[in-house]
């Protein structure tokens, strides 16, 4: 098992900007030859919504591999709100596709129940593509020392903010915990129509940077045995601030208690907000929606408590092999296909995700642009893992997190108690047989 927050040293930062520097956008050479799938077809499960103009990938995608492999590919989009349900249901009564895309949450837990296959032989195969791999969503899709998740696509959250308001005021991107409060105030005060940096209480990976801003942790594994760290000094400083955000500078509201992040996302497209938390995928879906919104949008990365860059969750899926499919090699095949090349980076340009591979991540690291960069900085410098673990599922599923933000900022727990209590539920559930 492995520890599930990862430094920045343990997600291969200098690897991963070597590598990216000197790649030149290549992707690593393959050693494995053709496969023939002539009169065979791989049945692909894909979450809906990430790619808007997803029908065209896929048949772009489905053409290319009829070409090269001779096989079908029936792409079925299904939604992330009933994705695990079906996926359990399926696994239990034998019926999964050959292929998925899972979440990184997911894949250990479906590894763990014996569903999917290992694919280390396939990638191991491939010349340079392990080390090639983005560290944190390899590390997410590894159970047992066995790689079950091949890196799709990923995304990070930052700090998104209005930069008209910001150029008003006269005030540059936060580079500190005091930073964020005193262009908060600022903001409050020129703009009092505007919440300054809202605290959504339903939407628990806002919450970790905090903490591991502060030096915490949220949970850490030594021999098999999890502790959560929810309640340590460091993490109720981080949790404090964050909470204060809202209950001690007024820069929230009460109604955000409930929010989720696609409230928050919501809400700053109406001109209600003007810095938040948000996903690398935001700003180009945000302007999309809202084309007043064009060069008025900023991002800058998490800045710990002193300043540098706070860890974020590296979020993203991986395509994962069920272990019942007929055609493993012909489906690592297609795996490879959508993971590296040219249609990873086309994923990427669509949804505004980064690709999984670092080869193909070098654009994104050399751009100047201010809604790409800082994301692919943070990315790199800043990412981190929630436990990585099939109980993690049941965290989330029990929503410890968000009930502990929800219950301090509604005034029924302080920090102390709340955090504690998060703490102890949270390890009960990480320890679960």
């Amino acid at each position: 098992m492995h520890k599930r927050i990862l430094s920045v040293a343990a997600l291969g930062v200098v690897a991963t900007l070597g590598l990216a520097a000197c790649s030149g956008g290549s992707t690593p050479a393959a050693t494995s030859g053709p496969v023939d799938g002539k009169g065979k077809t791989l049945n692909v499960w894909i979450m809906k919504g990430t790619n808007p103009d997803s029908s065209a990938f896929y048949d772009a995608v489905s053409a290319e591999f009829k070409k090269e492999t001779g096989a079908d590919v029936k792409v079925e989009e299904v939604q992330w709100a009933d994705a695990h349900d079906r996926f359990v249901t399926s696994i239990a009564g034998g019926t999964t596709p050959d292929i998925a895309e899972t979440g990184t949450t997911w894949t250990a837990e479906f590894a763990d129940a014996g569903a999917l296959l290992p694919i280390d032989k396939y990638v191991d195969a491939e010349s340079g593509l392990s080390k090639d791999l983005v560290e944190g969503l390899k590390v997410a899709g590894t159970y047992d020392k066995e790689l079950y998740g091949m890196p799709w696509y990923a995304g990070v959250r930052s700090i998104v903010y209005r930069t008209d308001v910001f150029d008003e005021l006269g005030l540059k991107a936060p580079t500190s915990w005091d930073d964020i409060v005193a262009a908060g105030e600022k903001i409050k005060a020129a703009h009092p129509e505007m919440m300054a940096f809202p605290v959504p209480g339903d939407a628990e990976f806002l919450v970790y940077p905090w903490v591991w801003g502060a030096g915490g942790e949220v949970a850490t594994d030594k021999s098999g045995k999890w502790t959560s760290q929810l309640d340590s000094k460091k993490s109720q400083e981080g949790i404090q601030f964050y909470t204060d955000l809202a209950l001690k500078h007024g820069f929230s509201s009460a109604g955000a208690t409930t929010w989720k992040e696609t409230d928050l996302r919501d809400s700053f497209s109406q001109g209600n907000v003007a810095m938040m938390l948000s996903g690398s995928w935001t700003p180009k879906s945000l302007i999309e929606k809202n084309p007043e919104l064009k060069g008025k949008i900023g991002a800058a990365v998490i800045p710990g408590k002193d300043g540098g860059i706070a860890p974020s969750v590296l979020g993203g899926s991986h395509l994962s092999i069920f272990n019942n499919t007929k055609n493993p090699d012909l489906a690592w095949a297609f795996v490879k296909m959508m993971t590296t090349g040219k249609f990873a980076t086309q994923w990427a340009d669509e949804t505004g995700y980064f690709p999984g591979v670092q080869s193909a991540m070098a654009e994104s690291l050399k751009s100047t642009d201010p809604l790409v960069a800082p994301f692919a900085k943070q990315m790199v410098e800043g990412g981190a893992s929630v436990p990585v673990t099939p109980n993690f599922g049941a965290v989330q599923a029990k929503k410890t997190t968000n009930s502990m933000i929800q219950a301090i900022l509604s005034g029924q727990k302080d920090v102390a108690t709340a955090s504690k209590d998060a703490a102890t539920e949270m390890t009960d559930l990480l320890n679960k047989k």
